[in-house]
């Protein structure tokens, strides 16, 4: 009898011994496996939310930017598009192909900054004369620099050197027009690749302006 009970107990202390090892083992791996894919995973989320957040920062003023440039620089890729068949110059068939390699990137990315925010991006040049929000001109008056129908029509009717004169006049005052929306943008806006961009466009089209002067033989 006394042997049979010892046996029993010891039998018995095994059991729980063993049932304690693997509730232990379990509760081991249930805090191993959710510490670094409950806290770490929600930790690298969150900073994750942050930086997105922080990279998607903007104000109205990147907005009216984003939406007055990308019809300017469409309006001066269409007259840069007819210095292939019009132009007589090198001078000018070199620049209007600069600034079709410039500005047709510029006009996706600024549409692309405009869907990631949920604004409208326009789609043409055709509304010449509307007055964009925030550029800080006049009321009325249409976005700097901006061609008119008639302007567009005459151009596309020239040729040769007269072609010449009119397209460099004409993007002299176009790019002119450009550097001041940058330049309100790099004073006002929120955006940092925004004001990167103005601040670009300020560098290259104050140059290239500077380019037609010459070819025209003003400066």
């Amino acid at each position: 009898m006394r042997n049979t009970r010892t046996l029993t107990r010891r039998a018995a202390l095994t059991a729980a011994t063993v049932t304690v090892a693997l509730v232990l083992a379990a509760c081991g791996n249930d805090s191993g496996s959710g510490h670094p894919g409950g806290h770490g995973s929600a930790s690298s989320a969150s900073s994750s939310t942050g930086a997105d957040a922080a990279a998607a920062a903007h104000n109205t003023q990147d907005v009216s930017f984003a939406q007055g440039m990308v019809p300017h620089h469409q309006q001066a890729l269409e007259m840069a598009e007819l210095a292939a068949d019009r132009a007589s110059s090198a001078g000018v068939k070199g620049l209007a192909s600069r600034i079709e390699k410039a500005q047709g990137p510029e006009i996706r990315t600024l549409g692309g900054w405009l869907t990631s925010w949920g604004e409208d991006v326009p789609t043409s040049s055709d509304s010449t004369t509307e007055s964009m929000p925030g550029m800080d001109h006049s009321a009325g008056s249409a976005m700097p620099g901006m061609m008119d129908g008639s302007d567009m029509d005459d151009l596309d009717k020239a040729s040769g050197t007269d072609f010449d004169t009119m397209f460099l006049t004409m993007m002299i005052d176009h790019h002119e027009g450009a550097v001041a929306m940058a330049t309100t943008e790099k004073g006002k806006g929120l955006y940092g690749p925004a004001t990167a961009m103005a601040d670009s466009i300020i560098s290259t089209q104050t140059e290239e302006i500077a380019e037609m002067k010459k070819l025209l033989g003003k400066s």
